[in-house]
């Protein structure tokens, strides 16, 4: 089966992101989206959520580092659950402005994770 690295959606007017059927399995027990280093989304499996990112926010509680990815992480974060008949996720409002997207949106993999970003700063890059 191939592996699908890259692809563009436009979001429907409920802010919808439709994932490809390719990767629905890797989305299936839900998904972690969150704001990014910049002005772009990061949106995780579930399960690579919870047994990479989440040990790696559970460090030293004096460590301002910790806190600040903490801080970067926890805001804004929404766990969701595709939609099982098209396999859809909604962004919510608040990230859709953090990132600059409107309604075209590109999906680039990322290792374990996703970036989400609007098409124009995938095309700055």
């Amino acid at each position: 089966m191939a592996t699908v690295d890259y692809f563009e959606r436009k979001l429907d007017n409920k802010r919808r992101l439709t994932i490809p059927t390719e990767l629905r399995g890797k989305f299936q027990d839900g998904v972690v989206i969150t704001r990014g280093f910049g002005n772009y989304l990061h949106m995780y499996p579930i399960d690579i959520w919870e047994m990479q990112v989440e040990p790696k926010l559970s460090g030293d509680i004096l460590d301002e580092k910790i806190a600040d990815l903490n801080v970067r992480f926890r805001m804004g974060k929404v766990e969701a659950k595709l939609d099982e008949k098209q396999g859809r996720i909604t962004l919510e409002q608040h990230q859709l402005d953090y990132a600059g997207i409107d309604k075209d949106v590109v999906v680039v993999g990322v290792g374990q994770y996703y970036r989400i970003m609007s098409k124009e700063m995938a095309g700055s890059l």
